[in-house]
């Protein structure tokens, strides 16, 4: 900003220091920026075309992010004796990969705790890691109509009710039906799931899905599992390009106004990439931003790569006399 400051005057813009920043983060309310994140949300999902899967129902990814605080900064981010963290818990929309779901919480909430919070649509397949298992609150999704795709834990203790046709030149191991025997889970999810094993042929890993789609196959199921790497994505391209590391401000607010912030450019982005309709990702659209933030250039012809408009130039003007 200090070495564009010779076109403040055309931008209409005032003289910004550090201190400046700090204040206006720390006075002016988060809710404003988090409120505006949800109308940007609103406009991206009507560029929107759905995601690559060919099954139509709404597909999520649920993750939470733990993000490191200086705890003699910011005392109010107490996580543990000697570290701060606060908490962001994201149900991605894989249609536009969109975040759909944005809740902020201290560092020491549980993911579940926030998951159970979210309401998803009906119909709508969630994926989601151990993290989040929770056999009440998986049948209570049951009974809504949410499908779940999670891994199933290891001590797990259930009956096979029926076996079913496992392709295993694909991957899968297994497809079964099962029930738990577990006196505790049985009577937290009394229906039956779905079972598969599947081996992953390009690292060898085996995998055990747990499920409550029975329509979809099994491969499908694995590739909705695996698909839920694109929220990993997004929690690692927000935090190495939007500066959610580091925080102008120590108060609660001020911390907060920068993540929504960062929130509402992502989902200007986004709209940018899905209102072009061009092969652009969003790094390419930042890095050009970036370089080209004090020039007068259409935005369009910026991503296209097309070269800038000079405007007329008369050339008597190259003419040495």
């Amino acid at each position: 900003m200090s070495a564009q400051a010779h076109r403040f005057y055309h931008l209409g813009c005032a003289k910004l220091t550090r201190s400046n920043l700090s204040r206006i983060n720390e006075s002016k309310p988060y809710q404003l920026y988090e409120t505006l994140s949800s109308k940007l949300l609103t406009q991206c999902q009507r560029q929107t075309k759905g995601h690559r899967f060919k099954f139509n129902s709404p597909l999520y990814s649920l993750d939470a992010s733990t993000i490191d605080l200086c705890l003699s900064v910011l005392p109010w981010a107490n996580f543990r004796s000697t570290k701060g963290a606060i908490k962001s818990h994201v149900g991605l929309n894989h249609d536009g990969y969109l975040p759909e779901f944005v809740a902020i919480s201290d560092g020491r909430c549980a993911d579940i705790t926030a998951g159970r919070k979210l309401d998803f649509p009906k119909g709508s397949i969630t994926a989601m890691d151990r993290d989040y298992v929770d056999y009440t609150w998986f049948n209570q999704l049951n009974d809504k109509g949410i499908y779940f795709v999670t891994r199933l834990k290891r001590n797990a203790r259930y009956r096979v009710i029926k076996r079913h046709d496992a392709r295993r030149n694909s991957g899968v191991t297994s497809d079964q039906t099962i029930e738990f025997t577990g006196t505790q889970v049985a009577k937290a999810f009394p229906s039956r799931l779905r079972r598969i094993g599947y081996r992953d042929s390009l690292t060898g890993k085996h995998y055990v899905f747990l499920t409550n789609q029975f329509k979809l196959s099994a491969t499908t199921i694995a590739a909705i599992y695996k698909e839920r790497w694109q929220i990993e994505l997004f929690f690692k391209w927000i935090k190495q390009n939007l500066k959610i590391k580091s925080f102008i401000g120590t108060s609660k607010n001020a911390v907060l106004t920068q993540i929504w912030i960062a929130m509402c450019v992502y989902l200007i982005l986004a709209f940018i990439k899905l209102h072009s309709k061009l092969s652009i990702s969003l790094q390419q659209i930042v890095r050009l931003l970036q370089m080209n933030l004090f020039e007068k250039r259409g935005l369009i012809t910026l991503l296209r790569g097309d070269p800038p408009d000079r405007g007329y130039i008369n050339p008597n003007q190259l003419i040495l006399v």
